[in-house]
């Protein structure tokens, strides 16, 4: 019986340990990453102060629903065919958004890859940026 007991404490502690990792896992992830987030705050200062273009990686419908002023729509499918568009911007800094900032994140990681280098994730996407009570334009 003890020794049944002993093999089931070495599996609540591979669970713990497992649980432990995938429960830190996203941040050490952000850790390692070499995307730049940003919150709202300092997404309208890019914007502002240094004339960011935003790129919004949602798609079509959820773009006409609501995005950043002036936002470029590219799906997040779309990121890498469409990283020669945006060549021309290459001197000016990038903030991408979506709904989370897990897609955006997927397109910045695409983006610098393909050299970029000024690039921004909005982070909290539009979700954080509506909380924020800050202007929405809308597509018919």
């Amino acid at each position: 019986m003890e020794f049944l007991q002993k093999g089931y404490n070495l599996y609540l502690l591979i669970a713990a340990v497992v649980s432990g990792v995938l429960f830190l896992w996203p941040s050490v992830a952000k850790l390692l990453s070499k995307t730049k987030e940003v919150g709202v705050a300092q997404a309208v200062q890019l914007i502002n102060r240094q004339d960011a273009v935003v790129v919004d990686v949602r798609e079509p419908a959820e773009f006409r629903s609501g995005h950043i002023p002036n936002a470029r729509n590219i799906p997040l499918g779309q990121i890498a065919d469409k990283a020669k568009d945006l060549d021309k911007l290459k001197a000016k800094p990038l903030l991408l958004s979506c709904q989370t900032g897990a897609r955006s994140a997927q397109a910045a990681a695409t983006l610098m890859r393909a050299g970029f280098t000024d690039v921004y994730n909005l982070s909290g996407g539009m979700n954080a940026w509506q909380q924020a009570n800050m202007p929405l334009q809308k597509e018919k």
